[in-house]
């Protein structure tokens, strides 16, 4: 007998039930972003180069079509993630911080993200789309972790929704800062709302 043909043998593993394709439906607190793994390059004065992504590129995650593997001590599966909802308000989680048996490391690559305007409709399946009329997201807060992981602190940028100013804050003080400055930061935690029809754009960005 011949030997099987790769789609021949790729027909008999699905019928296994360990190779067959589930879908679960499950709730989020929040989305992890997964950041890609951040080679530190050097220029010619010997200074780091710290690389960026945009944030499209970390959300592709969720497009219901980029597959993420996923590795246990005893087998490996691949998984595919798409939203079925999207809440008045969301949070990303991006993921910084990786931890082994001996340290915790940090991943410094900086995120590239507009402020307003964020438009999450094709990461909806197309019958989940006609059910929402309104997919666009507006920054409102950016929690940004600075320094080693072990010893780095935090700053928080709020927007103030009433002058749609944005307001740093970092223990008990608190300065304005320009929007644009908000995007170089090492960004963590953010916390988006989505857009309602009636709403203006007050955050001038």
């Amino acid at each position: 007998p011949r030997a099987p043909q790769p789609a021949e043998e790729k027909a008999q593993l699905l019928q296994n039930s360990e190779y067959q394709e589930r879908m679960v439906e499950s709730t989020f607190l929040y989305l992890t972003l997964d950041l890609p793994t951040a080679p530190l390059y050097k220029d010619e004065k010997e200074q780091l180069i710290i690389p960026q992504v945009p944030l499209f590129s970390i959300l592709a995650k969720f497009n219901g079509s980029t597959e993420k593997e996923y590795k246990t001590y005893k087998e490996n599966f691949l998984k595919r993630f798409q939203l079925t909802r999207l809440p008045p308000y969301l949070i990303f989680c991006i993921k910084r911080f990786t931890k082994n048996n001996f340290f915790v490391e940090k991943n410094p690559t900086i995120v590239n993200f507009p402020i307003t305007n964020v438009d999450l409709r094709e990461y909806l399946s197309e019958e989940v789309q006609a059910a929402h009329s309104h997919t666009t997201y507006d920054l409102i807060a950016n929690i940004v972790h600075d320094g080693k992981p072990s010893e780095g602190s935090y700053r928080i940028h709020v927007l103030h929704h009433g002058t749609g100013k944005w307001y740093e804050l970092q223990d008990l003080q608190v300065t304005d800062i320009l929007p644009q400055m908000i995007t170089l930061s090492e960004a963590y935690i953010q916390i988006w709302k989505r857009r309602e029809e009636d709403e203006t754009n007050q955050q001038g960005a």
